[in-house]
């Protein structure tokens, strides 16, 4: 359920930021709830090795290159799912910016802060 709950929350960050981002197209619905899957997919796989290889320019820039690295999966991501453009870099960046944010707000939504160990909501 929560994995479900936070598929949906991400395809709707991604239709906010076709709506706020110039250069950001997403087609349908269904083509986001796509993109936030195999984002999801890329995101556990490849994600946690570009992490790795870039440690040290991530160590430098204090994390900020985290950033550029999922940026760079959006990118990767458009060329799999058809529905979704990105007309470059800067607005991939600005996505990643827009998906981390959603992400920080469901991650404070859905856990209990006032409770000890922090257990999930849904």
């Amino acid at each position: 359920m929560y994995l479900i709950l936070r598929l949906l929350i991400n395809a709707a960050a991604l239709l906010v930021a076709a709506t706020l981002i110039h250069g950001f197209v997403v087609s349908s619905v269904w083509s986001a709830i796509i993109a936030a899957f195999v984002l999801g997919i890329l995101n556990a796989v490849i994600r946690p090795v570009l992490l790795l290889l870039t440690l040290p320019i991530n160590i430098l820039t204090l994390g900020l290159f985290t950033f550029v690295i999922n940026a760079l999966l959006v990118l990767f991501m458009s060329t799999f799912v058809k529905g979704i453009e990105v007309q470059g870099f800067l607005p991939a960046l600005f996505v990643a910016i827009i998906l981390w944010a959603f992400g920080v707000l469901t991650n404070s939504l859905l856990y209990v802060s006032d409770h000890p160990d922090r257990t999930r909501l849904a």
